[in-house]
């Protein structure tokens, strides 16, 4: 149980700081920014395994290099996720 509210905290505040520096936080609201955080974690951590062959090259969820991680893959979802549903920033849609 401590573990998934771990995941949830880190991955809040990762998709809050990515929301922040993809301009996107007045869009999004807490349960995005967690989604876009746990997500942005696993992908990074899946692109790593798959480049190095080494499931372990991934450093530890709960250390300055893996919030930092989920920080680079929640951006990396937000970004995606903008492409796809085609809203760009500062234009509203009709």
């Amino acid at each position: 149980m401590g573990t998934i509210i771990a995941w949830i905290i880190i991955g809040g505040l990762a998709g809050w700081i990515a929301s922040k520096i993809m301009k996107r936080d007045a869009q999004m609201g807490i349960v995005a920014n967690i989604v876009a955080g746990i997500v942005g974690a696993f992908v990074v951590g899946w692109i790593v395994s798959f480049l190095t062959n080494d499931g372990k090259a991934m450093p530890e969820a709960f250390s300055i290099f893996g919030v930092i991680a989920a920080i680079v893959g929640a951006c990396l979802v937000i970004w995606i996720v903008s492409l796809v549903t085609g809203r760009r920033k500062g234009h509203a849609r009709v």
